[in-house]
């Protein structure tokens, strides 16, 4: 009797620890948007993070992808030219709103 009774609370608590490992995985697995994008440019590798704009800024997605990305036919290489002027990731990187573009390179710039 006594390893029968072993034997059930050894596997409720194998069961509940299965669970446990499944349920913490897919939360580890989600991303907050689309995740990070790597682009490959001149100046090295630029990680844009959706986890850092969206929980660290506490910006919506409609923010930018209802005003700057619209569509997929906007999601295009921008020079830095553009973004000093504004574009892309230099509507918010202008120095006002966000660190400028023009400076803190390191900030996106991954060599």
């Amino acid at each position: 009797m006594r390893s029968i009774n072993l034997f059930k609370e050894v596997t409720m608590k194998l069961a509940l620890a299965a669970v446990f490992v499944l349920l913490s995985g897919s939360v580890a697995l989600a991303v907050v948007g689309g995740g990070d994008i790597t682009l490959t440019n001149k100046g090295g590798e630029t990680v844009f993070s959706h986890k850092t704009h969206v929980e660290g800024a506490g910006l919506k997605c409609q923010g930018c992808h209802a005003k700057l990305y619209t569509n997929a036919k906007q999601h295009k290489a921008v020079t830095m030219k553009a973004m000093e002027q504004g574009k892309s990731c230099g509507a918010c990187h202008n120095g006002k709103t966000a660190f400028s573009v023009k400076e803190n390179c390191e900030s996106c710039h991954k060599k």
